[in-house]
């Protein structure tokens, strides 16, 4: 039911459709930016049911010269969302998670839970992280509080997309 990959994965045209549907269609973006250019650096998790995609989420390596400041969308300077003010030697190596949804038709069975849960021990083993990052939707936040995450920096908005706060969690 759920399912591990990366890094060197490319993901398939049904996780890319979910991420879709959850994440930028209700945006009003266009298909393909749903899209990031390190996906195939990336360690993704997801639920499927019945071959469809249910509910994604992935994490990658912030670099070492990296305050985690990045573009929210491929191929474009801009939005930009913000550095984590906590990222310093004493919380790496670190990473990120991004791009977590749940189809609406299928929240409140715990698969964000399971992925979320899954990325981090994923991110421990393959990267060596010891404490993780997120910006998290307005609506998300309880959601996060709830597996130990903790926010750390004042609320922000990314434009086109809405307010956020960033988040972390040490393993």
């Amino acid at each position: 039911m759920h399912r591990l990959a990366g890094p060197g994965w490319m993901p398939t045209t049904a996780y890319y459709k979910c991420r879709y549907e959850i994440l930028r269609k209700p945006l009003g973006f266009e298909l393909g930016a749903e899209i990031l250019e390190d996906d195939v650096d990336a360690i993704h998790a997801y639920v499927e049911i019945d071959h469809e995609v249910v509910a994604v989420g992935r994490s990658h390596l912030i670099p070492e010269d990296s305050d985690g400041a990045q573009s929210d969308f491929p191929g474009q300077p801009g939005p930009k969302t913000p550095p984590f003010s906590h990222l310093d030697e004493n919380h790496r190596p670190a990473i990120q998670i991004r791009q977590m949804g749940t189809l609406e038709t299928h929240r409140r069975q715990g698969y964000a839970c399971k992925i979320l849960n899954v990325l981090e021990e994923a991110s421990k083993a393959k990267f060596g992280a010891v404490c993780g990052f997120l910006q998290a939707r307005e609506g998300a936040i309880p959601f996060y509080h709830s597996q130990g995450w903790v926010l750390i920096d004042e609320p922000y908005s990314i434009p086109n997309v809405g307010p956020h706060r960033s988040m972390m969690k040490r393993f």
